[in-house]
């Protein structure tokens, strides 16, 4: 018998395509929040010793919330993932009651739990410059070499996700002085774009062998398709590894790296948020905590008693 009545899986699915065309939420974020909608329906459906109906769904207390919370702390689930899919619930319900007109305050209201935000781990200026110098040195096909400098350049002086690099097209290049990109959820930004970022994808299509149409992808593998992710990972691990970096060295540290060197240059945190595409400030604020931490070590060892 399933967990969770006709007439919830109905709602659920309604729901999700309402996220789909009115949020324009992207398809990793549906599969997620169906995941975690459809988990913790399914629990209230033991919990309640029956099929999840609207009628007992309607008037759950803080009580079942807490039940639950705690049912997935126990298996395991960390805070943070509790607390994005206590988001997520807490999202269906709001769309729910408002379309029922029913009193949902009792989940809306549940506390999420408390997690220490992970602060990303930039690069410093000079070692991020080292790392797009030892991309290019590391392949013996001079066009491979090209090509995996011109995504780290744009990596780092863009601040663009690895999956944006990759979606440019041949019609992209000659990169513009501002680029469009296309980023989660299908929303639209524009980015400057660096001269030393123009002069690497030239240079990386001068080597190509690969016909570059409009069409087609910008990068390329050595057969032709389009670049994996996988290579440019494997590409950053093999430049941390020459240089003797950390393993937060990744392709996305790069990204992290070129909003912790604006902020330290001066630039303010809603101009950030638009160069990086945060849909939330809140994100974006992580960069100061960096910047933050950064003072205090260097305060610390200037003064050990501190």
């Amino acid at each position: 018998m399933s967990l969770i009545a006709p007439a919830m899986s109905d709602r659920l699915a309604d729901w999700l395509t309402a996220l789909a065309a009115l949020d324009d939420a992207a398809p990793s974020t549906i599969t997620a929040y169906r995941a975690d909608v459809a988990g913790f329906l399914s629990f209230m459906g033991r919990h309640l010793g029956g099929a999840a109906d609207p009628a007992a769904l309607r008037g759950l207390g803080l009580g079942e919330m807490r039940a639950w919370m705690a049912s997935e702390r126990a298996r395991g689930r960390s805070a943070r993932s509790l607390a994005r899919g206590l988001s997520a619930v807490k999202s269906f319900y709001r769309w729910w009651a408002d379309r029922e007109e029913f009193d949902a305050t009792p989940v809306l209201s549940t506390r999420a739990p408390r997690f220490r935000r992970k602060l990303p781990r930039p690069l410093d200026e000079d070692a991020a410059r080292a790392v797009i110098a030892q991309v290019d040195l590391q392949s013996m096909e001079p066009w491979v070499a090209a090509r995996d400098t011109a995504v780290v350049t744009l990596l780092y002086g863009c601040g663009l996700r690895i999956s944006e690099a990759l979606s440019l097209t041949g019609r992209d290049a000659p990169l513009p002085e501002m680029l469009r990109i296309t980023g989660k959820g299908g929303k639209q930004r524009m980015v400057p774009v660096l001269p030393a970022a123009v002069e690497a994808v030239e240079a990386y299509r001068r080597a190509c062998p690969h016909d570059l149409n409009p069409d087609g992808p910008l990068f390329r593998g050595v057969r032709g398709g389009a670049l994996s992710q996988s290579l440019v990972q494997k590409a950053m691990r093999a430049a941390r590894m020459q240089l003797g970096l950390p393993a937060t060295a990744t392709p996305h540290a790069l990204r992290h790296s070129f909003a912790t060197h604006l902020l330290n240059r001066g630039g303010d945190l809603r101009t950030i948020q638009e160069l990086l595409g945060h849909a939330s400030l809140a994100t974006t604020e992580a960069y100061t905590s960096v910047d933050a931490a950064r003072l205090m070590a260097v305060y610390r060892a200037a003064h050990p008693r501190a």
